[in-house]
């Protein structure tokens, strides 16, 4: 009778399979699914690895990689993404928050360090990774999240509440800026829109196109159709000597900028790079 596999072999054979199939990441993956089907962290898989398997934890291990193989994102057979150094609950109605967008929450904190208060506007707020990382790293800051899909927003408050933000973290359904009161100004208004251009969507990697919500990605025919109208709107709830950060693609640093220029109600546009060179974010400020 042949002998149960351990933690060590199903680690060797996942790796081994998901890397043939041209996974780019095939030992992570391994390690993430097979910690989630045993229930422990990914470091006590090596305090253990020559544990023999039950049979039901094979299978469940098997389940999770029939998933995998088609490439459905590892976030969302989890259930959850790390961002910043928290956890947040994800589904295919939200975006996988990525690692480039902790670009734009890095400079969203800098240009809050130091206020004892600040209101914080974030558009497309999707899962409210931006959203909950501001309020979580400056407790002086009072967050409104608007989101057009009502799955996304309940998913936005679901994360507001199990990261202990609900009470300076609103979620308001909606479009871009219709949820707000008129008369609704803010210091800082962040934003990670739709950019990708639509004849650009099926190229996207299968993870990506198969799965992820299409309106969360679909910027219309040149990628600017979300970040044209938040430019356009933006300034009019904007507080005196506020800023407006725009999550952009990689090749449109010109076009974003150019957009800024043209407004006139804004006034110094530049970008920011984020960890590949790549200019990642559109930074504005309301002129005075």
């Amino acid at each position: 009778m042949r002998a149960p596999w351990t933690i060590r072999q199903i680690l060797g054979w996942m790796t081994d399979d998901l890397r043939e199939r041209g996974f780019d990441s095939p030992r992570l993956d391994a390690e993430l699914l097979v910690a989630h089907a045993l229930g422990v962290a990914r470091v006590g898989l090596y305090l253990d690895l020559d544990r023999p398997l039950t049979e039901d934890e094979r299978a469940a291990i098997r389940a999770l990689v029939v998933r995998r193989r088609a490439h459905e994102p590892v976030a969302y057979i989890l259930g959850y993404r790390e961002f910043y150094g928290r956890r947040f609950t994800v589904c295919p109605a939200v975006l996988v928050p990525r690692p480039d967008t902790e670009t734009l929450v890095d400079r969203a904190l800098a240009l809050l360090d130091g206020a004892s208060t600040a209101r914080v506007l974030d558009l497309c707020t999707g899962s409210a990774a931006i959203a909950i990382t501001v309020a979580a790293e400056r407790p002086g800051a009072v967050v409104d999240a608007t989101e057009l899909s009502t799955e996304a927003a309940a998913i936005a408050r679901r994360n507001a509440g199990s990261l202990g933000v609900d009470e300076r973290v609103r979620v308001l359904d909606g479009d871009l800026f219709s949820p707000l009161d008129s008369g609704a100004r803010y210091d800082l208004i962040v934003a990670n829109p739709p950019y990708i251009r639509r004849d650009e969507l099926a190229a996207l990697p299968r993870d990506v196109r198969a799965y992820e919500p299409a309106m969360a990605l679909d910027g219309g025919d040149d990628g600017l159709d979300l970040i044209r109208r938040i430019v356009a709107e933006a300034p009019r709830h904007l507080a005196p000597r506020g800023h407006l950060l725009i999550e952009i693609g990689h090749d449109q640093a010109a076009a974003a900028i150019a957009l800024v220029e043209a407004d006139r109600a804004l006034t110094e546009p530049h970008t920011h790079a984020d960890l590949g060179g790549h200019a990642r974010v559109l930074e504005a400020r309301l002129v005075e």
